[in-house]
């Protein structure tokens, strides 16, 4: 490794790792109702992020670096720049307000827990699971 290299790091090694979630990714209206269906036998999240946020992008690999309920949630990723309609539609059918970025756990039909910006924690989710 040069003297350049082992100072400022190589050009692969900053490249972003992939992702330890196995993000479903949010798309469809119909979604919606199939997560909330699904939530009544496993806790389902839902990750909202502006991909355009440098903040939602921070908040997003920090709880990717954090989690480690793979087994015991599925976790669905919305993408607020291509889908708007959706978030709208969940803060609606949830009564909560959109944020960005934005966690949520929903279980039996209900959002138990719902954060935004630093205050997404994995280790808080767990309380809730």
């Amino acid at each position: 490794m040069s003297l350049f290299n082992s100072i400022f790091g190589s050009s692969d090694e900053k490249k972003e790792k992939l992702s330890s979630v196995n993000w479903i990714p949010l798309q469809l209206m119909g979604q919606l109702d199939e997560l909330i269906a699904l939530s009544n036998e496993k806790p389902v999240l839902i990750f909202k992020h502006s991909t355009r946020c440098s903040i939602s992008r921070f908040a997003l690999k920090q709880f990717e670096n954090e989690f480690d309920l793979h087994n015991q949630v599925d976790a669905y990723f919305l993408d607020l720049l291509e889908f708007r309609a959706i978030s709208n539609e969940i803060a609606s059918r949830f009564g909560i307000l959109h944020q960005s970025p934005q966690l949520l756990l929903i279980k039996e039909g209900k959002v138990l827990y719902d954060a935004s910006h630093s205050d997404i924690q994995a280790d808080e989710l767990k309380k809730y699971i």
